[in-house]
């Protein structure tokens, strides 16, 4: 006679049920009013801070409250479209959290979700600080196109960094949209190299490597906002005296940005004596835009390996300084300040350095040899400072808007030393201003010594000289003020 263990009999299969519709959002955090996710609190309202898990989507999208009687249910009636992959995943993988929300007409409204130590569950990568970098990751991003309804875009989250492989397939999985397609598709390519057992220990070892830096930059798009030039003008004033010129081309250069919302086609070539603040320009420049900015030394690049990485066949390869300047800044829009472009031709190692930045320079897309993957620079504003133009190759000239930056007159020097340069370096060393005294011939000696010389920089070694010499005498000799002549001025600064 036949025996029938229904124990094992199969469980009826069931269609997944969806009980959320989404919804657009682009806000860069999640109040009550703005939630990330709202849940049905029809049958009962749920406390501010509630524990449990997302249900595996396999079955039906809700979420599960543990309260001291068990275990209770409540549909997700309403997501963000950006975060539906992150809940899909939290379910899947039953990660214990802790939301946060408020009850209201239309729901509990969740506005924060964290990863709780509870009952022994599943725990991410990095715990906490994980789930909080692809929060923000994810906070940060734009709202998706209809027809992407899984993830999103790009930026970054916490100080949280990517390195291990299960971190990085985590993030991947949940928030993998905010990569620009051809470095995802890169991606799972070097994570399926990191993962195998068929190739060498040093071939994991750099997929691993190349991963963790392109995963912790953020990928952003090439919007940007338009820029107050009242705004500009105050922070060049601030960095530049006089000039006025000078001010007024660059601000009409980077201003295209409020018709156009992309950076301009040219990026600035700073040309001028050495001392006269191009460096500084750059760097007021890169606060304007509201970027990030890193430099390149030409003059210390003597191959273009250096810039472009060398090739994994090689036990001590790594990435070329342009793609470790992208990692340094953490995302992809930035202000790259080429200093000295006029030593960039000469290269003495294989090849040229000035050739490799014409790529970067094109907002075309940049590859490095590590990476084996190109590099999107929409977002690169190139900023480059020189002495000579002369010495800088045709091709890299007609890449920027060429703006000469003169040297200062006599009256501007003056101007500089008294009123910038001198009270900088008193305020420095605890000095007040009518403890040392520089006016008149005093000052005409100042800036007659330093007559044949370019820039401001010898002033600001003289200022530092004079208020170095006048604390001594008001230490030692018990002065309560020195008042420098054009005497003593000579006879200090000869």
């Amino acid at each position: 006679m036949p025996v029938f263990d229904f124990n094992h009999t199969p469980e009826k299969e069931t269609t997944p049920e969806c009980t959320y519709t989404t919804f657009l959002s682009s806000e860069p955090e999640a109040t009550s009013e703005k939630p990330i996710l709202v849940l049905d609190n029809q049958k009962k309202q749920w406390p501010h801070h509630s524990c449990g898990v997302f249900t595996n989507p396999v079955h039906r999208t809700s979420f599960e409250f543990k309260e001291e009687r068990g275990v209770v249910s409540a549909d997700i009636r309403k997501i963000d479209a950006r975060f539906v992959s992150l809940i899909k995943w939290l379910g899947e993988n039953r990660i214990n959290v802790r939301l946060s929300g408020e009850n209201r007409p239309e729901g509990y409204c969740v506005y924060r979700i964290r990863e709780i130590a509870f009952g022994g569950g599943t725990k991410l990568s990095a715990e906490d600080g994980f789930l909080q970098f692809m929060i923000e990751r994810l906070f940060a991003s734009s709202a998706p196109a209809e027809t992407a309804s899984d993830e999103e875009e790009a930026e970054d989250g916490d100080e949280m960094k990517l390195t291990s492989i299960q971190s990085i397939t985590d993030f991947m999985t949940c928030a993998g949209r905010t990569l620009p397609d051809n470095i995802r598709l890169w991606a799972r390519r070097n994570l399926a190299v990191a993962r195998s057992a068929e190739v060498s220990q040093e071939e994991r070892r750099h997929a691993q490597r190349a991963l963790s830096i392109m995963m912790n930059i953020q990928w952003k798009n090439n919007y940007f906002e338009s820029i107050d030039p009242k705004e500009a003008r105050r922070i060049l004033d601030e960095t530049l005296y006089g000039m006025e010129k000078v001010k007024q081309r660059i601000i009409e250069t980077i201003i295209q940005i409020n018709r156009t919302h992309t950076l301009p086609a040219y990026g600035l070539l700073l040309v001028g004596p050495a001392g006269t603040g191009k460096s500084q320009i750059a760097y007021a420049v890169a606060k304007i835009l509201k970027l990030p900015w890193t430099t390149l030394d030409m003059s210390s690049i003597n191959d273009p390996e250096q810039l472009t990485g060398s090739s994994r066949v090689y036990a001590n390869a790594k990435p070329g300084i342009i793609l470790e300047a992208f990692s340094m800044a953490g995302e992809s829009n930035l202000v790259f300040i080429i200093n000295e472009l006029d030593k960039a031709a000469a290269g003495k190692g294989n090849g040229n350095p000035a050739d490799v930045l014409l790529t970067l320079l094109d907002n075309l897309g940049f590859t490095d040899n590590y990476m084996e993957c190109m590099v999107p620079t929409s977002g690169v504003y190139p900023i480059a400072t020189a002495n000579d133009k002369s010495q800088i190759s045709a091709p890299l000239m007609s890449r920027f808007a060429v703006i000469e930056i003169p040297d200062y007159t006599p009256e501007e020097k003056k101007v500089i030393f008294s009123k910038f340069a001198l009270p900088k370096v008193l305020k420095r060393m605890g000095l007040e201003q009518d403890e040392c005294i520089i006016e008149g011939e005093a000052l005409d000696a100042v800036i007659e010594r330093y007559a044949d010389t370019s820039g401001i920089r010898d002033l600001e070694q003289a200022a530092e000289h004079l208020a170095a010499n006048a604390l001594y005498r008001i230490e030692v000799d018990h002065v309560k003020q020195v008042v420098f002549t054009s005497e003593m001025v000579k006879e200090l600064l000869e």
